[in-house]
């Protein structure tokens, strides 16, 4: 009781000090002091009428919002006197093995570095400058020449890495329990099983309606899709982080999906007319004085300041700020950003409309340092640049790329889903910036954590071994294994595998459920649904080829029909 006491207790006081650094803590603030100039703040009752106000004011809604996104996010806070690297990654060998990966992708960067006279960083000359700020809405125009730039690593890269990972206690112990595991992937991790599945993804189950089910035209609208509207509008309405995530496990209705995403991961939303006013007014941030680049109260005249000072507002200048540091810094990141786009999403019939888009939002999120911030609970740990001749001594080094994140061939697919949400670079911007440090970042980096890409590869392995035995021993008699077929579609989300509006379904419930279990069960149940041909191939690229479009695929009804109906 006492030991439970005292978590809670670390957990409050983790939950109060990280939205004393927020926007939020400094709007509920102001509030709490312009709330003492009304009448019915009495100065006996001045706490209770202040609750009161932030009650019927919606922002104790706000309060609660922010409280549960955090727990959504941060993990629960350690023993006060364990060490900081648990709370990254409690298991030893999974941190060394990151670690040995992180100095091979920067062992890869700085010898293309090498081999091209390319420094990691420079600072654009003005005329390019300016060149780049009147194409920025048409970079997809540009041809750069990137021949000579490959990508750090590409997806079979890391998975070659994580087949050699293991265990040195567990190699050395005395258990078999886990050696009958015929898959890719040998590290004992807890993963779940097909009955833990069914109640952890029970919204899934056949009696309970689902969009991408049953809003088909065989089934009249009026039996599930107009009532469940209806209530994604009342949910909407009530602007409750909570209601919405368990709502969207049921899928989102096409037109509420943008919204219902922006209050899942509580990011400011606004109407969009004082979008446009404040669009209007600072034009762009590269011509505004400097008064207004950290704008006050009073630096905008005849505007509300009310509606101007808010978090909402603060995004789009620090967007802009982003964008600023593109223009003025060019990073060899950027090239590595060119050639992934150019490579993957350009060449994509969904997705290469949105080639400007992913320029821009994939090179202000380089220059995001906010982002540094996933680094406290993943494994991963930030890359660090040395000024010439100071290897080694901190004080002298920074984080490249600003954000710490290397991107590698495909990352750019994380985004590109997005752009049909959102229309808006900073919107869009801010969206990915959520959905990465929440759930993309575990997909390529080296962890025990069940949505890590490791536990996926696990749990995907352990379903087919367990519920598609024939098959899965077929496909691995033949040099086949499933795991080096599923793989690309896991650490991409399944972006640009399946159509798009199967993959919002997807993620959809990627977002209700706050897991990236639901990829491993999708991935098995693509096999089980092809099990018939797979079973009649004879080599690693028949199965490849059976399994090369996967654009035609329904996710909901693969999905439950392999969690609630064939497989017992």
């Amino acid at each position: 009781m006492l030991q439970e006491e005292s978590d809670l207790s670390l957990l409050i006081a983790h939950i109060v000090q990280k939205l004393k650094g927020s926007n939020l803590y400094a709007q509920l603030e102001r509030q709490a002091w312009t709330s003492l100039q009304r009448p019915e703040i009495k100065l006996e009752s001045l706490k209770e009428d202040i609750k009161e106000f932030f009650k019927l004011s919606g922002w104790e809604k706000k309060l609660q919002n922010a409280v549960y996104s955090e727990l959504s996010v941060f993990p629960f806070p350690s023993h006060p006197v364990a060490p900081p690297e648990h709370l990254k990654e409690p298991l030893v060998y999974m941190r060394k093995a990151q670690g040995s990966w992180e100095k091979r992708i920067l062992k890869s960067l700085n010898s293309m570095c090498t081999e091209l006279s390319i420094p990691l960083a420079r600072k654009r000359p003005v005329g390019e400058q300016k060149e780049l700020l009147n194409k920025w809405n048409e970079m997809g125009t540009d041809e750069p020449d990137l021949s000579h730039f490959r990508p750090v690593y590409a997806p079979k890269d890391f998975l070659e890495v994580l087949i050699n990972l293991r265990n040195p206690n567990y190699e050395n112990g005395d258990s078999l329990s886990f050696r009958t595991h015929l898959g890719l992937i040998q590290v004992p991790l807890k993963v779940k099983d097909i009955p833990e599945l069914k109640d952890f993804f029970i919204e899934l189950g056949l009696n309970t309606g689902q969009l991408g089910i049953d809003d088909s035209t065989q089934v009249p609208p009026e039996l599930f899709e107009n009532e469940h509207v209806r209530i994604g509008q009342k949910v909407l309405a009530k602007q409750d982080t909570a209601a919405a995530q368990q709502y969207i496990r049921q899928g989102s209705p096409t037109a509420l999906r943008a919204d219902l995403w922006t209050l899942i991961l509580n990011i400011s939303c606004q109407p969009e007319v004082k979008c446009q006013l404040m669009t209007s007014l600072i034009l762009d941030v590269h011509q505004l004085p400097k008064q207004l680049k950290y704008p006050k109260e009073g630096n905008f005249p005849n505007v509300d300041s009310k509606c101007i000072w808010s978090s909402f507002h603060q995004d789009i200048l620090y967007y802009e700020q982003l964008k600023t540091n593109v223009i003025q810094h060019d990073l060899l990141v950027d090239s590595l950003i060119y050639k992934d786009v150019k490579l993957t999403a350009s060449n994509d019939d969904y997705y290469f409309v949105f080639e400007d888009y992913l320029y821009q939002v994939l090179l202000c999120f380089s220059r995001d340092t906010s982002v540094l911030g996933h680094f406290t609970y993943t494994s991963a740990s930030p890359p660090k640049s040395y000024i010439r001749g100071k290897l080694g001594l901190e004080d002298y080094a920074v984080f490249y790329p600003p954000n710490g994140v290397i991107p590698f061939h495909g990352f750019s697919m994380y985004v590109a889903p997005l752009c049909f949400l959102y229309h808006e670079p900073f919107k869009l911007y801010q969206m990915f910036r959520e959905m990465y440090v929440r759930f993309f970042f575990r997909l390529h980096s080296i962890s025990s954590h069940p949505s890590g890409i490791v536990s996926l590869c696990l749990l995907f392995e352990t379903l087919l071994q367990t519920y598609l035995p024939q098959l899965f021993y077929h496909l691995r008699e033949i040099g086949a294994q499933p795991l080096r077929i599923s793989f690309k579609w896991m650490v991409r989300a399944f972006s640009g595998y399946l159509a798009t509006d199967q993959l919002l379904l997807l993620w959809d419930r990627i977002l209700g459920y706050n897991s990236l279990e639901i990829l491993a069960v999708l991935a098995a149940a693509v096999f089980a649904f092809r099990a018939v041909n797979l079973m009649e191939v004879t080599s690693l690229a028949a199965a490849e080829a059976v399994l090369a479009d996967l654009s035609t695929l329904k996710v909901m009804p693969l999905l439950q029909i392999f969690l609630f109906a064939t497989v017992t």
